[in-house]
């Protein structure tokens, strides 16, 4: 498993419509081939932060098959005009799991 994240810092009068918009992406996301899960979590210190983590079962799933797909055309335009910076996404694999 790949567990993709991505620090999301959101223009801070917008947060309420990115978690709108949130709420439809997700469907887009979770219908992706080798998409196993996610969670989109608030930060309590900076409102407008949000960090997104993504389970995939390859680095692949989520390089090639969505981000080379129609749907992440979708995602990126109902998602990406809130972030301020763009984020950057990374990829992590586990090293020891209890």
């Amino acid at each position: 498993m790949i567990l993709e994240v991505a620090i999301l810092d959101v223009i801070p009068e917008k947060t309420s419509e990115f978690e709108a918009s949130f709420e439809v992406a997700q469907e887009i996301i979770s219908a992706m081939k080798g998409w196993l899960g996610h969670e989109l979590q608030q930060c309590l210190e900076v409102p407008n932060r949000y960090i997104l983590l993504v389970r995939w079962e390859t680095l692949e799933d989520h390089t090639i098959g969505f981000r080379g797909s129609a749907a992440y055309l979708e995602w990126k335009e109902l998602l990406h005009h809130y972030y301020s910076p763009f984020p950057v996404v990374e990829h992590y694999i586990s090293k020891y799991d209890k």
